[in-house]
Order: C-alpha cells, then structure tokens, then sequence
C-alpha cells in the first residue's frame, strides 16, 4: 500500500527548460491527499526555492531537501518543523569550499538551512540562484564568515561537471558523498536522498515499502533504491536505467494512473 510519494523535481516533475509545474500536479496532490498519500518533493533545491513551485499546496506537504540534508514538514515558511538535519564537519567543508574556489570555471553555493551563500562569484551566479532558482542569497567575501551550520556545498559547472568531479573526486568523494545533480551541478553533502526518505519515513511512521519514488539523475539512486516502488524517467543515464525495471516518461501519468486504478502502471 502506498502511503508517501517522493518526487525530484528537475528532469523529473520538472521538465528541464520549465520554471513552473504544470498546474494538473496540484491537483493531483490534492486527489492524492484525500486518499491519505503523502507528497514529498525531494530536490537539491533550497526550501524556499521548493516551496515557491507548489502555490497552492505548499503548506500541505513535506520537503526533502538540499538532496536529503534538511527535510521539513507541513507548514508556512516560517512555522514548518525541521523533522532531520545533516550537518557537513565545519572545518572539511570549509577546506572543500577553497578547492572549488580554486576550480578554473566554477562557482561555489554553500548551503545553510534555507540561505544560499555565495563567495567571490560573477554576478550573473547571484541573478540565476536569486532570480532564476528562487533562493535566499547571502554573498559573503569569505566562506568563514557564514553564521549558521553547512549542510550541502555545491560546484556549479556550465561546462559540465566531468572535469571537476575528476578534479575533486580522489581527494572528497571518500569524506562526504559526492552526486552529479543535472547538467551543471556537482553536490557534496553527508546525507543523500536515501538518507533523506529514510528520517522522512521514521518522522512520519511510514514504512519504506510504503513508498513511490521518482527520479531521473545518480542523485536520486539512493532515494530510488531505498523506496519500495522506485521509477526512473526514461531519460536517465542508460547505466542508471539498467539497475531499474519500473521506468516513465510522466510522473503526472503515473500518478493518474495510481488515482484512476489504484495500482501502478508496469506492476
């Protein structure tokens, strides 16, 4: 029986390229909601930056985010409780934080709670993570000076995260866990989405089999195999579609499909 559904938003809920979600989604929360099925986003995102995308059902549901290092149940902005948080060691995140730094072509987004901090960017970072991604920012000139605990440190890549997941991996993939997060994102964090659903699934006393997830990307495998209906979108990296037997084109069609049958399209 299914009791919660968590979904990645970018290439997944989210097409790539789209800013908004297509209204039929909150309605079909709504659907959802009345037959006692919880629905989680469950993103790389920043709280506010999530919350911003659901309108008219953002105070009705859970958030699993920054890639499982903070989640928060229902609530406005300012009242919604912190049911887990994973906090990054200050000072290794500070010495991964300068390694970016000295990354030719990338940037660095430290996050706290629900800010953004950014240090020594161009100003077009600070347009796209205000204005396009909807954050809380804060630009610091030095990293120490961030006032509150480091839960994810991000390199943002325009030129793709291949070269500094090589350049950053020998020395940091082995203290925290290290996920290609879409085209242009390389995340470090302590927790994962798995991490994440599994504080969700004990703060709300649900069963992990009780759980449908969907994802598209490598950081979204932890949360994938961890839930017990897992579906990748039919974009995904051949080698993560391999591990998968449940896969979509439209996470609205399947959730459709679960309203109008009660059962799950391919089983």
């Amino acid at each position: 029986m299914i009791r919660l559904i968590v979904s990645d938003i970018d290439g997944t809920l989210l097409p790539y390229g789209q800013k908004q979600l297509d209204p039929s989604v909150f309605s079909l929360i709504h659907r959802l909601s009345q037959k006692g099925i919880r629905f989680c986003p469950a993103s790389g995102r920043q709280f506010h930056s999530l919350r911003s995308l659901f309108g008219p059902v953002q105070d009705e549901l859970c958030y699993l985010c920054e890639n499982g290092a903070i989640l928060y149940g229902p609530g406005t902005e300012g009242t919604a409780q912190i049911l887990g948080k994973t906090v990054m060691g200050r000072a290794p995140a500070m010495a991964l934080i300068q390694a970016i730094l000295d990354l030719e072509g990338c940037e660095v987004l430290i996050s706290g709670a629900n800010r953004s901090y950014l240090c020594r960017c161009a100003d077009s970072f600070v347009t796209r993570m205000r204005d396009g991604t909807g954050n809380h920012v804060q630009l610091v000139q030095d990293p120490e000076e961030i006032p509150e605990e480091i839960i994810k440190v991000s390199a943002y890549c325009p030129a793709g995260p291949a070269l500094p997941e090589k350049a950053l991996g020998q020395t940091w993939s082995s203290m925290f866990r290290m996920a290609v997060a879409g085209a242009e994102w390389l995340d470090f964090t302590l927790a994962d989405k798995g991490v994440g659903l599994r504080q969700l699934c004990g703060a709300l006393h649900i069963p992990l089999e009780d759980t449908l997830a969907f994802g598209d990307n490598w950081n979204d495998l932890p949360m994938l195999e961890a839930a017990g209906y897992p579906y990748l979108m039919d974009s995904a990296d051949p080698q993560l579609a391999a591990r998968f037997s449940r896969q979509c084109a439209s996470v609205p069609a399947v959730l459709e499909h679960l309203l109008r049958t009660g059962c799950l399209p391919n089983g």
